[in-house]
């Protein structure tokens, strides 16, 4: 290796997933976060790694697009997703994970591991001809992101983001509430289920879509990410919006009357005591007050104590059809690679996952040999693939999903995904013995 260093900006997922795979690899790495010194609007934590928005990594079935793409991690030597593991706390078929201990775990494996050189520091620019990592996430800081913008000449993209509350367990009326999964599915119950009956939901609807919200400077327009929607915005699109969304009664029974219920919230556990409860996809921009008032006409919810109130923020990403290349590098600046949410990639796994990819052409880069790319009929290589090259005027950030997977045209969904993972796992194979050349 010509100059054995990379230099790694911002120790979220990405930034610490690519940190550990190259100091795993006998890379040394100069790892900078600004944490300590000035946090984002999301951030709560003091440790790396921190999950913000809700604590799923989502499906861990290996024939779904995420389950998929986690395996594949898992083969390309990710450091992450076994820490998840190690970490989890039981969702049904989700990998959900302690968002305290996972971080904890994280950030003593960055500061134990002797190739990586932790730093304290708002980084406002860089040397560009130094091979650089930029994974500072989607709440980068402005002037950080001027000077990207100053340097790959283009304007800013950008997208809302919101967060769900999390609610103390011990203040939730269990007369309305059971814990189960949709269809009894699971040894285990992991979902505590709020159930409404028509005259409920109607009451509560009429409320959400009148609630007071924050309100955004004038110079923002909003522009909502479809899979972290806040739930008044998707209300907006009609009283049953949220009955065939987060508020799905499918799949779950009322005790009290032996029926479906008319609508249903459910809470998922945030941590391992499951002292703390998260309401899943309940993203919202509401005023604090109004979240008490407006949830608290779900039955179950009307004394809920609010350890989090949601919120929302303003996340950055590049346009990076316009910009990237294949390999996640800058086309101008081919030693600047970008990874996690500012490239477009949307999700605490994809995030890592970009980390990953980043970090394995970053060590291409310094072998002096040929950086690699995934096929298409993989996950990770499909998502990368795809931020690469979709259409630049209309690009939005992108997770997984079998969408953009090329696959053979086969009737039988079951078979259809059976097919995905195994050549998938071909693929996998494959690039891991170019990896070792």
């Amino acid at each position: 290796m010509k100059n054995n260093e990379v230099i790694v900006i911002g120790a979220g997922l990405a930034g610490c997933e690519a940190s550990l795979y190259l100091a795993n690899h006998g890379v040394k790495v100069k790892l900078y976060e600004m944490k300590s010194i000035k946090k984002t609007p999301a951030q709560k934590l003091d440790d790396m790694a921190e999950l913000v928005c809700s604590n799923s990594l989502k499906s861990d079935d290996i024939f779904s697009a995420s389950g998929l793409l986690k395996k594949e991690m898992e083969m390309l030597g990710s450091s992450l997703i076994p820490i998840a593991r190690a970490c989890s706390v039981p969702s049904g078929g989700a990998l959900s994970v302690d968002r305290e201990k996972f971080a904890k775990e994280v950030t003593r494996q960055i500061k134990d591991n002797p190739n990586i050189q932790f730093i304290n520091q708002v980084v406002e620019k860089f040397d560009t001809s130094l091979i650089t990592i930029v994974a500072c996430g989607p709440l980068i800081d402005d002037k950080l992101f001027e000077f990207i913008n100053s340097i790959i000449g283009q304007d800013n993209c950008y997208f809302y983001d919101a967060i769900a509350p999390i609610i103390s367990a011990d203040s939730i009326d269990m007369t309305r509430a059971y814990w189960g999964n949709r269809y009894d599915k699971g040894e285990t119950k992991d979902y505590l289920n709020c159930l409404l009956d028509k005259d409920e939901y109607l009451t509560f609807y009429k409320e959400l879509i009148n609630a007071k919200k924050v309100e955004l400077h004038e110079f923002e327009k909003l522009k909502v990410f479809e899979g972290c929607m806040p739930v008044e915005v998707l209300a907006q699109r009609g009283e049953d919006a949220l009955r065939y969304g987060p508020m799905k009664p499918v799949g779950l029974k009322d005790e009290r009357q032996d029926k479906k219920p008319y609508a249903a919230v459910q809470l998922r556990k945030e941590n391992m005591v499951g002292s703390a409860l998260n309401m899943v996809g309940f993203q919202t921009n509401l005023i604090f007050s109004e979240q008490k008032r407006v949830f608290g006409l779900i039955p179950a919810l009307k004394n809920a104590e609010f350890l989090r109130y949601g919120t929302m923020h303003r996340n950055s990403y590049i346009n990076a059809p316009r910009v990237l290349n294949a390999y996640s590098n800058l086309k101008k600046h081919p030693n600047i690679f970008i990874a996690g949410q500012l490239s477009g990639v949307e999700g605490y796994v994809e995030s890592m996952a970009s980390g990953l990819y980043t970090a394995m052409n970053c060590l291409q880069l310094l072998k002096g040999k040929n950086l690699i790319t995934l096929p298409s009929t993989t996950v990770l290589g499909a998502m990368q693939n795809y931020i690469a090259s979709a259409c630049e005027k209309d690009f939005q950030p992108m997770n997984a999903n079998y969408g953009i997977v090329v696959a053979e045209n086969l009737k039988n969904k079951q078979e259809k995904k059976q097919k995905i993972y195994e050549i998938s796992v071909q693929e996998i194979n494959k690039v891991l013995k170019l990896l070792q050349e």
